[in-house]
């Protein structure tokens, strides 16, 4: 059985920065492409950036892009998500997501295994 936890939610001024880490047990994470989705009060969930199983391709939603960095560590089974100059509309819940593919997906069904969130609060 593959978990996936994420950490390093928190609060932040628009601005500000914080790294979000996707800690992989029960298999080794370089068996799975990641993802990266958030999902704000009263919104659907969506995609916000994938990675390839070997870090070699990874994408972005438009909303984030130029200021989100995804990343994965296969030797740590870790996956990051490096977010800069955050504003409020980045505001939600942030889900890990694991896919037994080599490739990352944008849509949800494609997923495998999810976290359980860790919520991003940012204030104006």
């Amino acid at each position: 059985q593959v978990q996936l936890v994420e950490s390093g939610g928190g609060l932040v001024q628009a601005g500000g920065s914080l790294r979000l880490s996707c800690a992989v047990s029960g298999r080794t994470v370089s068996m799975y492409a990641m993802a990266w989705f958030r999902q704000a009060p009263g919104k659907e969930r969506e995609f916000v950036s994938g990675i390839s199983w070997s870090g070699g391709n990874f994408h972005y939603a438009d909303s984030v892009k130029g200021r989100f960095t995804i990343s994965r560590d296969n030797a740590k089974n870790t996956v990051y998500l490096q977010m800069n100059s955050l504003k409020p509309e980045d505001t939600a819940v942030y889900y890990c997501a694991a896919t037994r593919s080599s490739s990352y997906y944008m849509a949800l069904r494609e997923y495998d295994y999810w976290g359980q969130g860790t919520q991003v609060t940012v204030s104006s």
